[in-house]
């Protein structure tokens, strides 16, 4: 399938927001009256307990919010929030399986594995960067498309606020879209039939990486996990 992608990025808010509240009531209120999925940049929840995590949302165009994900690894020491515990995916009905990540995420390979792993066939990475290293950030973006085989749509704050340079990869890590660093609004089409077809045949035609993860993963000791093996992913073909 293929999906119109439309992106923009809010920033950060400086301040604490209940989720649900009036901020998700208008963010909600917005998908339903444009008839789009938002993906809206992430903000500061503060939690009934008085918690507070960096949050992406997810709203569908009837409004509803459908997904919510907190980010798991904070841009420590300068972010002061606490880390989520878990990764989130959700399905888009007619369409596949997004993936969430905010910014600092990216930098982890265990965070867009661990996404494609529970299926997600694109992931969606809202980021603040001003720094230096953004650089970096789209070297990551290339290499966790790659060795997930999975779409990454890298969304950065624009000039003045952020160094920009938004960037959508595809599942062999081939850079579809690139923005400058000033304020734009592109478009694309994912086929989502090209993660199928990369997963089932190869990056190339020639590295099907999670066909011979699948295979071998078991047998392999890894010491920095729990379980210390590879679990094959269900939706894992032979």
């Amino acid at each position: 399938m293929s999906q119109v992608l439309w992106w923009s990025t809010l920033l950060v808010m400086p301040m604490t927001v209940p989720v649900p509240g009036p901020l998700t009531d208008r963010i909600g209120a917005l998908a339903a009256e444009t008839g789009l999925w938002l993906v809206p940049g992430p903000l500061f929840e503060r939690t009934p307990e008085g918690a507070v995590h960096n949050t992406a949302l997810v709203f569908s165009p009837d409004g509803e919010s459908v997904a919510r994900y907190r980010k798991v690894f904070p841009w420590q020491p300068y972010e002061q929030a606490e880390p989520g515990d878990r990764f989130t995916v959700f399905e888009m009905p007619g369409v596949g399986r997004i993936g969430l990540a905010i910014c600092y995420d990216g930098s982890f390979p265990e965070t867009v594995r661990q996404l494609a792993w529970l299926g997600a066939e694109v992931v969606i990475r809202p980021t603040l960067t001003t720094t230096r290293d953004r650089e970096m950030e789209l070297l990551c973006a290339r290499a966790n498309a790659r060795t997930n085989q999975v779409y990454v749509v890298n969304v950065n704050t624009p000039a003045p606020y952020g160094v920009g340079h938004s960037t959508v990869a595809d599942p062999e890590g081939t850079v579809r879209q690139q923005a400058g660093p000033g304020e734009e609004a592109p478009v694309d089409v994912l086929g989502l039939d090209a993660v199928t077809r990369v997963r089932r045949h190869g990056s190339a035609g020639i590295n099907r990486l999670w066909a011979q993860l699948a295979r071998y993963g078991a047998a392999i000791e890894l010491p920095m996990y729990r379980d210390g093996v590879i679990q094959p992913p269900a939706w894992q073909q032979d």
